[in-house]
């Protein structure tokens, strides 16, 4: 019986999956930076300048690629710029670098000057094809656009990998601050690439994302998907994104199982509303104005229009039979449930890292 290891927040589970029933385990490639080649792109900012970073988001390749950069400034005895976060990451990057005492919240358009480095990691999204530093910076201080990003969504399903006209809105609302960003590609096995420059440059560094992430494979009626790294399941709007990004490869009436730990709750302002009653499905086609989140909310109940979801997570039951997920417990649960509702012979797809993944149909 093959004993497969797989993410949930802080710990990993272990998935006991007779050979017989597994599909296959789908885990992600490409070749990975060393420490000397990404010290040597990061070569590209000039210290020598007072900044501040930014750091948007908490992941691994994110902290590898701080500890490389402040490695420079003790080489070169300069000291260590100051570091501001989001309100959630600030215990997080605490930890990470108990000796840096100049950690602080960033929250105010105006706080915006040409010294601000933006530290971030590419990934997929539903609702523009990637979330990079310009998407956050969009999706945080431009919510006037956020209506008409919206409005210009593809399809009223995700489209994670695509080209879509929402990404230039994003874009362009970077391109009038003048700051700087340090945007990485990556994956749970380390980082693949990074860029330095303005924020509307460096996320051209989405296409050769697709290039490491995108996997063919044949269309399956059970998936089980596991975010991979803690950062990319502290929430369910940040789970959901794993599920986009293989949802193309579910058959219909299928279903799809996703291990998401959701320590931080929903994290989705829409969703929120909805299972308060104060947001109505009908209302996700046209809105009148945007709630953040409110993507995320439409995709899934479209996708579960087609199939079936279910989640391992914390999150109340409440919740999450308020979204019509399925829930589990436990990831012995999640297995039983597979083999009772669709045979004893079903074939299991199971993905490793779903943030980073990419997964098309085999034309």
């Amino acid at each position: 019986m093959p004993e497969i290891w797989l993410n949930y927040g802080k710990t990993e589970v272990v998935l006991d999956i007779k050979a017989e029933n597994l599909e296959q385990k789908i885990d992600v490639e490409g070749k990975t930076l060393s420490d000397s080649e990404i010290e040597s792109k990061l070569d590209e900012l000039d210290i020598s300048k007072p900044i501040e970073l930014v750091v948007l988001n908490a992941s691994k390749s994110v902290k590898k690629t701080l500890s490389i950069l402040f490695s420079k400034y003790e080489k070169k005895s300069i000291p260590k710029p100051s570091i501001l976060t989001t309100r959630r990451n600030l215990s997080v990057i605490k930890n990470f670098m108990p000796e840096h005492d100049s950690v602080s919240e960033f929250s105010n358009l105006m706080d915006f000057k040409p010294n601000l480095v933006f530290v971030g990691e590419i990934m997929f999204d539903g609702l523009f094809g990637f979330e990079t530093i310009s998407t956050r910076l969009l999706k945080k201080f431009g919510n006037e656009l956020m209506l008409s990003a919206y409005e210009k969504r593809k399809a009223d399903l995700p489209c994670p990998g695509d080209s879509i006209e929402s990404f230039e809105i994003a874009r362009k609302f970077t391109k009038k601050f003048e700051i700087t960003a340090i945007e990485i590609i990556g994956n749970e096995n380390g980082i693949l690439d990074l860029s330095v420059g303005h924020p509307s440059k460096t996320s051209s560094l989405s296409k050769s994302f697709v290039s490491y992430a995108t996997k063919n494979i044949e269309r399956n009626r059970s998936i089980i998907i596991s975010t991979g790294q803690e950062s990319n399941n502290e929430t369910l709007g940040e789970s959901l994104h794993s599920l986009w990004n293989c949802s193309k490869v579910i058959k219909n009436d299928g279903l799809a199982i996703l291990l998401s730990e959701c320590k931080y709750g929903v994290g989705s302002e829409a969703i929120n509303h909805f299972i308060d009653g104060r947001l109505n499905l009908n209302r996700l086609k046209k809105p009148s104005k945007y709630i953040d989140g409110m993507e995320d909310l439409l995709y899934l109940s479209e996708i579960q229009n087609k199939l079936q979801v279910g989640i391992l997570s914390v999150l109340p039951t409440f919740y999450t039979k308020k979204l019509n997920f399925v829930p589990f417990n436990g990831i012995k649960q999640v297995m039983d449930y597979i083999l009772k509702t669709q045979g004893q012979k079903q074939k299991v797809q199971v993905i490793s890292d779903g943030a980073s993944i990419l997964l098309r149909e085999n034309s």
